[in-house]
């Protein structure tokens, strides 16, 4: 490859020379099979190497068995390759029957059951069909991905169909084997087909929801283990998982399953979504979450990490604001930064208490302060944010107070992000530059605008 060309271009440049598809093609990501047949059909330059010409297809007339019988010339999955994506559409045509029983060129003939060409679609259609309904797992593993990229085409649901209708009938170990496919469409897409058959028990669905990556499919494998019922197994998974949505949705189901009482511990879960569904249980069950919290927040036992953030968001802003203040002195950080959090969802307007905290020792605290004063950003003393961007602070200072001078439309927020830019700690140096924009131009201090067109 030479230092101006492309690497797909000379992944096909490989391909004309007899190389392997799987070195040119990475065959478990879909975008690449698209990205191959989109660069071949448009236009591209061979440079001294000629356009292929595929005599094997000389003998296209004759059956393949025929051909086989007779010694005929079979093609490398380099050169069917290369014909399936040739520009012109009777050679696609030509080289469908000879994808007949090659697995590894199937996802380019599922690409071609989107063709313009009818006739291509058509021949594409038949040899899919016919590879399908025998296909592996591993087969379906790297076509079915394929096949879901190409439902955005205007031509692209037959596939989506074929391939439904033969999921319907497969063995349920195929599916299974389709939910740890790495393209979270094809995880979908099993998930769907798997529910519907009742492949599924609900302590499976329930592990789909509490450890798959994708967000779709988590949500959509708790309802359907919470549509199942509750078995034992299914509720602690659901109020174990990491996902908040999903911890959401099992505390919700306590209520039903008459359990409701389990839900007090989640109403100071992480997730601000499963407080308020741990409130919501409560109050159906006849409990007001609301003493729970200020009980928490002010008893001798040791305070919940997120409870003050929890008492703010369902407190009296007169009765609860002193305990939030007092607890953003407390020997805890994730406590002291909760609170700080209670205070900015009451919009407390004290910057010069909030201005204080920033110079806590908490990275937690200080990101917390620093939310609370944005809003506030045009009217903190510029003197003061300048003087916690300089050396000897914590790293977690420094970008917060930079970020409140940006915000403050401040004439020097230039000179010190130039001077930040430059110090001689790499890894801050760095982090400023990328993240804080460095060399754009000073912005309008438009916070106070906000704030009174809202007023």
């Amino acid at each position: 490859m030479t230092s101006e060309e492309k690497p797909l271009d000379a992944a096909i440049r490989g391909l004309a020379r007899g190389g392997a598809l799987a070195g040119a093609v990475e065959v478990r990501r879909p975008g690449s099979w698209l990205e191959l047949d989109e660069r071949i059909r448009s236009g591209y330059t061979w440079r001294g190497m000629g356009r292929p010409t595929h005599p094997w297809l000389a003998d296209r007339v004759r059956p393949t068995v025929l051909r086989a019988l007779l010694g005929c010339p079979t093609p490398s999955e380099a050169e069917l390759a290369l014909a399936l994506c040739d520009g012109d559409g009777r050679i696609r045509a030509a080289a469908l029957p000879h994808a007949a029983g090659r697995p590894a060129v199937l996802p380019l003939v599922a690409v071609r059951t989107a063709d313009w060409a009818a006739p291509v679609r058509d021949e594409a259609h038949a040899v899919l069909a016919g590879a399908l309904s025998g296909a592996d797992a591993g087969t379906l593993a790297v076509t079915a991905p394929v096949i879901l990229r190409l439902r955005s085409r205007v031509r692209g649901g037959t596939a989506t169909a074929l391939l439904r209708e033969v999921l319907r009938a497969a063995p349920p170990a195929t599916v299974a084997a389709l939910l740890l496919n790495r393209d979270r469409a094809t995880r979908r897409f099993a998930l769907d087909v798997g529910v519907e058959r009742g492949l599924l028990t609900p302590a499976e669905l329930a592990g789909l929801a509490a450890y798959d990556t994708d967000v779709v499919v988590r949500d959509r494998a708790a309802s359907a283990a919470l549509a199942a019922g509750f078995p034992d197994e299914t509720l602690p998974v659901l109020l174990a998982a990491r996902s908040g949505t999903v911890r959401s949705a099992g505390v919700t189901a306590l209520r039903k399953a008459g359990r409701a009482a389990e839900a007090e511990p989640f109403l100071y879960d992480r997730s601000a979504l499963v407080r308020a569904c741990a409130r919501w249980v409560l109050r159906q069950d006849g409990r007001d979450p609301l003493p729970l919290y200020r009980a928490a927040c002010t008893g001798p036992a040791s305070v919940p990490g997120r409870a003050p953030l929890g008492l703010a968001e369902c407190g009296d802003r007169n009765a609860d604001l002193p305990v939030l203040w007092e607890l953003t002195g407390h020997a805890h950080p994730l406590v002291r930064s909760s609170a700080v959090a209670g205070l900015r969802v009451l919009e407390v307007a004290d910057h010069h208490r909030l201005l204080a905290l920033l110079d806590d020792p908490a990275p937690g605290v200080v990101r917390e302060a620093a939310r609370a004063l944005l809003p506030w950003a045009d009217r903190l003393p510029e003197g003061e944010l300048v003087r916690r961007t300089g050396p000897g602070r914590p790293v977690s200072v420094r970008v917060r107070a930079l970020r409140l001078l940006r915000a403050h439309g401040s004439a020097a927020y230039e000179e010190t992000a130039r001077r930040l830019a430059r110090d001689p700690d790499p890894e801050l140096r760095t982090r400023f530059r990328r993240t804080l924009g460095i060399g754009e131009a000073v912005p309008r201090p438009a916070v106070a605008r906000s704030r009174l067109w809202r007023t």
